[in-house]
């Protein structure tokens, strides 16, 4: 495969590494969970919390890959435009936005 050049062929790219409703499921659990651990870190000033950030972003998004779309994180190969597009993705099917 070629090197993707620009976040929006990217992100393209990414939706359709996410075509099951289960895998996207499973991202947002893990997202969730990452802001929730995030603030309650910054709230309580618990500097532990944030050590399961990756846990929690990853692990769920990972599970989801492996175990459901049998397909391999694009993390692997593109690891900041894979944490974006998760953001962006999140954001969109919280707003109603996310368009596959």
């Amino acid at each position: 495969m070629a090197r993707i050049q620009s976040f929006r062929e990217f992100y393209r790219y990414y939706l359709r590494e996410h075509s099951k409703a289960s895998t996207r499921a499973l991202h947002y659990v893990g997202t969730t969970l990452f802001f929730v651990l995030l603030f309650t870190g910054l709230v309580r000033q618990q500097w532990y919390y944030f050590a399961l950030l990756p846990v929690m972003g990853y692990g769920f998004a990972w599970a989801a890959h492996f175990f459901v779309e049998r397909n391999k994180p694009a993390t692997f190969q593109y690891p900041l435009w894979s944490l974006a597009s998760d953001f962006v993705m999140y954001f969109q099917w919280l707003t109603g936005r996310l368009r596959l």
